[in-house]
C-alpha cells in the first residue's frame, strides 16, 4: 500500500466535487475520474486522520462486486485507465484508487435495503416495530437476522449533513413510481445475490447502500461504490452466534469500530456532539480500522 493520501491534489483535470471519501475530477464532459482518498466519515463527519491504504481498499473491494453483479445492472465503468488521463506526474495519485466511470444524472436517493437490524434500523425498531416505514415482525433482537431483506431508503445530504431515513412512498413523489420501484427491486436483488457469495467466504452482509444514475438513454446504473465497508455493514460468520445470543453488535469488518470509539469518547466530560471538528483518532484505532479493511477483502478474494 501506498503512503495515505488524506485529499488528492491532481491539477491537471477540474475537480467537480469532494465526497465524504471520493475526489470527482472532470474528465471532459462525459467522464468522471473518481479517485477513493484515505479520508474515513463516520456519522456524517469526516475524520482528520486518514486510514493508509484505506482508498486502494474499497477500489478494489468495489471492482470485485461491479464484476460479479454486472449481470444484473449496468454499471458505470469506462473500462479506460485511471492513469491515462491525468500527468505523468500525477499518476502515483490516482493509480490503484481510481475508477474512471460514465458521467451520470445521480439520483437523490440511496437504496438502503438491510438483512439484519441493526445500527439505526435497530434503534427505530425499538421505537415502533417499523423501520422506514416497513411494518417489521414483534420480538426480533439487535442483529436479528429479518424474515426477509427489506428497502428502506435514505435521501441524500448535502456535505456535513446527515442523510435521512425515508419511506418508499417518498421515494416515489421524489422520482415516480417506475423509477422508484425499479431501484427498490434491482436493489434487493443485488443485496440478495452478493450476501450469497458473502457467505461462502464467511462473511454476512448485514445491511449496504447503493447509489444509481441515468445515462442520457434513461438507462438505470448502479454507481459510485458498491458493497465496500464504507457502504455496507459486514460481520464475520464465525462471531455472529455469541454476539447475537449477548444482545450486541457482532465483531465488524467496516467502520463500526470508528464508531463505537466515538460513541465512548468523551471532550471535556460530555460525549462528543458529532458534529466537525471530530475528535483526534488514536493511533490504535487507525490501525485496527486499516486492518479491518485489509481482513474484509482478503477474506472476500480468497480462493
Amino acid at each position: 500500500m501506498s503512503s495515505a493520501l488524506h485529499t488528492s491534489a491532481l491539477t491537471s483535470l477540474p475537480l467537480l466535487a469532494r465526497g465524504k471519501v471520493r475526489d470527482n475530477y472532470a474528465v471532459g464532459t462525459d467522464r468522471i475520474l473518481m479517485v477513493a482518498s484515505d479520508r474515513l466519515s463516520a456519522f456524517d463527519v469526516i475524520m482528520g486522520e486518514p486510514i493508509p491504504g484505506k482508498g486502494e481498499l474499497l477500489t478494489q473491494m468495489a471492482l470485485f462486486w461491479f464484476d460479479k453483479l454486472g449481470h444484473l445492472c449496468p454499471n458505470h465503468l469506462t473500462g479506460d485507465a485511471p492513469e491515462s488521463v491525468v500527468s505523468a506526474d500525477e499518476v502515483a495519485q490516482v493509480t490503484g484508487r481510481s475508477m474512471l466511470v460514465k458521467r451520470l444524472k445521480p439520483i437523490p436517493v440511496e437504496a438502503v435495503v438491510r438483512g439484519y437490524l441493526a445500527g439505526s434500523g435497530w434503534k427505530e425498531y425499538q421505537e415502533n416495530r417499523h423501520v422506514c416505514g416497513v411494518p417489521l415482525p414483534e420480538g426480533l433482537k439487535n442483529a436479528s437476522r429479518l424474515p426477509q431483506p427489506i428497502y428502506t431508503p435514505a435521501a441524500k445530504a448535502e456535505a456535513g449533513e446527515h442523510d435521512e431515513n425515508i419511506t418508499f412512498e417518498r421515494t416515489v413523489e421524489m422520482i415516480g413510481l417506475d423509477l422508484a420501484t425499479r431501484i427498490r427491486d434491482i436493489s434487493i436483488a443485488i443485496y440478495q445475490a452478493a450476501a450469497e457469495i458473502a457467505l461462502t467466504k464467511g462473511m454476512i452482509i448485514a445491511d449496504t447502500k447503493f447509489e444509481f444514475g441515468l445515462d442520457t438513454d434513461g438507462t438505470l446504473v448502479l454507481m459510485d461504490e458498491v458493497l465496500t465497508p464504507d457502504s455496507s455493514r459486514y460481520w464475520p460468520v464465525e462471531g455472529y452466534d455469541a454476539a447475537f445470543a449477548a444482545g450486541e453488535n457482532p465483531p465488524s469488518y467496516d467502520k463500526q469500530f470508528v464508531r463505537d470509539w466515538l460513541e465512548a469518547v468523551r471532550i471535556n466530560g460530555a460525549p462528543w456532539n458529532k458534529t466537525a471538528p471530530s475528535p483526534r483518532l488514536p493511533r490504535e484505532v487507525i490501525e485496527k480500522t486499516a486492518a479491518k479493511y485489509r481482513e474484509a477483502l482478503e477474506r472476500l478474494t480468497a480462493a
